[in-house]
């Protein structure tokens, strides 16, 4: 059986990191909180890859696209997303976000179109509770991704398991708009 997904950074000092292309996923959780943010970064054709003691630099177009769940005692969730601290910031307006409300009042907010990045992007290296993992480009990596956010939302964001699977439909529906594969 090929593998599906592994540590981002595994990958690389392993020379399993596919340059040919890949779908990248890193989050960005809250110690003691349910708030989380994701992002799901694909690319294709990488010329270089550079390390840094801050993350991995691709040298190479990408798509991204930027997932939030904000629990309900959230006291901030008034102010658009840009415009948050760092913490708690992905780079969208609400009119930019899909939104799905959960059961238990949870917000999952998912990117309505990808943002596009040019020449190249890093992928910061996961401190703490984070992660970062690449996805191959199989045959079957939406099903793949689509299972892990299914999960991730339900354990790490608390978003009811039903609610989960919703809001997954949102993220594979942004990420068919990728167009680097193109």
């Amino acid at each position: 059986m090929a593998i599906k997904a592994l540590d981002l950074f595994q990958a690389y000092t392993q020379d399993k990191l596919p340059r040919e292309g890949g779908y990248i996923v890193s989050s960005f959780l809250q110690p003691n909180s349910s708030y989380s943010r994701y992002e799901v970064i694909a690319y294709s054709g990488v010329k270089s890859l550079y390390l840094s003691e801050d993350g991995l630099t691709f040298q190479t177009d990408g798509n991204k696209l930027f997932i939030l769940a904000e629990p309900p005692s959230y006291a901030e969730k008034h102010l658009e997303p840009f415009r948050r601290t760092s913490k708690y910031q992905i780079p969208h307006r609400f009119s930019e976000v899909e939104i799905l409300t959960a059961r238990n009042q949870i917000n999952v907010m998912v990117s309505k179109e990808p943002i596009i990045t040019y020449s190249a992007f890093t992928v910061l290296k996961p401190q703490g509770i984070n992660f970062a993992f690449i996805f191959y480009n199989l045959d079957d990596v939406l099903d793949s991704i689509s299972a892990f956010f299914e999960k991730t939302l339900n354990k790490e964001a608390n978003v009811p398991q039903a609610d989960a699977a919703k809001a997954t439909q949102l993220i594979i529906k942004g990420l068919k708009k990728f167009d680097v594969w193109n």
